[in-house]
């Protein structure tokens, strides 16, 4: 059977991953000197509690080769094909450090590693979807065409309390514009083709989730739904209900914005991911 790899920024849960069976590669937050793996050493409580606590500014990092060579070594010896779906390679090293570790590894496979282009929800989904197929019995190549045509029918948007955290990290991109006065102001964004760019800004938080709602009910057809918060639990439990019913229960994710990914957006981020249908 294929086995299916991704990366923390999927948000794909400890728990999430032993049930659809994805290995998931975490990255790493760093807190001074201390350095911590996502969703391992570090749950995401205690990384947003240390987040709005701690007077140091977290950073991120992706582990050493080695991490990844080992890693895709153990799963060679289980499989001989495997697929990685990694997050944009816009805004992590880690699609060019599985293409190399590919190319160290000790044992044939056949390994194909994928730029899902997003990150969070969308990848999530991508994985997945990539792991239900596996277990049905199809092959690498069918697997990877697959997601290849899923990409440009995956959908991510977020809103923040403020973009305070994007400008520390150095992640603003696209969103440029909406710095100054605007760090403030609940502004939505995308990630489409691997970036970030800016699509509104709105005054209320209320207005923000309404506009999540309206993002995901505007398909005609919609194949899978992630929806993630980091510290909002109330929030999210809103998002759900108001989008009950648009995907059969079982293509309806709910996760948590993980470490890494929270370095960057912070405590108060919502998102809703949509594979549109074909």
């Amino acid at each position: 059977m294929v086995k299916i790899v991704t990366d923390s920024c999927s948000d794909i849960t400890p728990k999430m991953a032993e049930q659809f069976g994805v290995t998931v590669i975490p990255l790493n937050v760093h807190f001074g000197d201390k350095i911590y793996r996502d969703n391992i050493d570090l749950s995401t409580e205690d990384f947003y509690q240390k987040l709005t606590q701690s007077k140091i500014f977290p950073t991120t990092s992706v582990p050493s080769p080695m991490v990844f060579t080992d890693i895709l070594d153990k799963l060679a010896k289980e499989t001989k094909e495997i697929l990685v779906i990694t997050l944009s390679r816009s805004y992590s090293a880690a699609f060019d450090i599985f293409l190399k570790s590919k190319e160290t590894l000790k044992s044939k496979c056949n390994i194909e590693v994928i730029d899902s282009q997003v990150a969070i929800g969308g990848q999530l989904i991508l994985a997945i979807s990539a792991a239900a197929m596996a277990r049905a019995g199809a092959t690498l190549e069918e697997i990877a065409n697959w997601v290849r045509n899923a990409i440009p029918r995956t959908h991510v948007r977020m809103t923040f309390h403020t973009m305070e955290y994007l400008r520390r990290g150095g992640r603003i991109g696209k969103t440029q514009a909406f710095l100054g006065d605007l760090l403030k102001v609940n502004p939505i964004l995308g990630i489409k083709n691997g970036d970030t760019f800016p699509i509104a800004r709105v005054r209320s938080r209320a207005q923000a989730i309404d506009f999540l709602v309206n993002f995901a009910k505007s398909f005609k057809k919609v194949e899978a739904l992630a929806i993630e918060d980091a510290t909002t639990t109330n929030e999210l439990g809103i998002l759900g209900q108001r989008l009950q019913g648009l995907v059969p229960q079982e293509r309806f994710y709910r996760s948590k914005v993980s470490p890494v990914v929270g370095t960057h957006v912070g405590p108060h981020v919502l998102s809703v991911s949509v594979l549109e249908g074909e």
